[in-house]
């Protein structure tokens, strides 16, 4: 059993158990990396298309899960300036974790989640706009994996970020953020490429995608990653590999939505009207597939 096998088992057999039936609602997204609103904040420019997303999940319904990486917090040492600066999309993440419908898993680039004096972080936040402290996520549990179950079928959907079983960004995480934070930031900015990213090269990517995709056929369990921020959808007798993407590409973010036991992946966008006003517009890129096809029941 190779390590990446070894590391997946484990936060599968530690991970909480989400029961769900056909009416159940569920948004995945990752890789939101929301910064402190400065030039490295990549999030800063689908601030708007996010909280558009968020609205339309939020009246409809949707339980929202975040697959890791929500925060950039390698190139940022503290979360409490970017909760300051993306108020709204917390503040929207806060009305679904009041209603029970908010879970969140760490990735590597904010790891520091599953230990308790960063969570602390998220427990409240200042308003500025009603001047007085407000509620955020007081009590909530950040894991590193997830198990949705069917409790009509039992069939499973795991979850999780995707960077396990990559040394750099697993087992030797604090020297990638140290690489990030102190070297690899001002390097970008005249071109070079941070090796310590999975959304950076497409080598990288396809190599992360295999050892996945290899781990959910080997196990006959449907895995929904993160990390290498491409969206991947397969197909039922294809693969049972799916990554949802990100929030942080230059014209969109993606998302993967599962609702009456169908699995969509889906993209939201600025769109135009006839008339040139704008908005928040959502589009299906792949599906809608039925889970039980995935395991042979279709």
């Amino acid at each position: 059993m190779s390590f990446l096998e070894k590391r997946l088992q484990s936060v599968y057999q530690n991970a909480p158990i989400i029961p769900y039936h056909s009416k159940t609602k569920f948004i995945l997204m990752s890789d939101c990396h929301r910064g402190q609103g400065n030039a490295a904040d990549n999030f800063l420019q689908n601030q708007n298309v996010f909280y558009g997303a968020l609205e339309y999940y939020y009246q409809n319904g949707f339980i929202y899960i975040e697959l890791g990486d929500g925060d950039e917090l390698w190139e940022n040492r503290k979360i409490k300036p970017i909760i300051d600066i993306h108020s709204d999309a917390f503040w929207m993440l806060s009305n679904f974790y009041r209603e029970n419908r908010l879970y969140m898993l760490y990735g590597n680039h904010d790891i520091v989640k599953k230990y308790s004096y960063t969570c602390k972080n998220y427990k409240s936040y200042y308003c500025e706009s009603e001047r007085k402290t407000i509620n955020l996520f007081p009590d909530i549990q950040i894991t590193e994996g997830i198990i949705l179950e069917n409790v009509e079928n039992k069939e499973r959907i795991f979850l999780v970020h995707g960077h396990q079983g990559d040394i750099l960004n697993d087992t030797l995480w604090p020297v990638a953020r140290f690489l990030v934070r102190y070297i690899w930031r001002s390097l970008e900015l005249i071109g070079f490429l941070d090796p310590t990213g999975g959304g950076k090269s497409y080598r990288k990517k396809e190599k992360i995608e295999k050892k996945l995709s290899f781990y959910a056929d080997k196990n006959e369990q449907i895995v929904i990653a993160g990390h290498t921020h491409r969206p991947f959808f397969s197909k039922p007798k294809e693969g049972l590999y799916f990554n949802d993407g990100s929030c942080v590409h230059p014209r969109c973010i993606t998302g993967i939505e599962i609702e009456n036991n169908e699995i969509s992946l889906v993209k939201w966008a600025i769109c135009t009207r006839i008339d040139r006003s704008l908005y928040v517009g959502r589009e299906i890129l792949e599906g809608p597939v039925c889970i039980s096809d995935y395991y042979g029941k279709g």
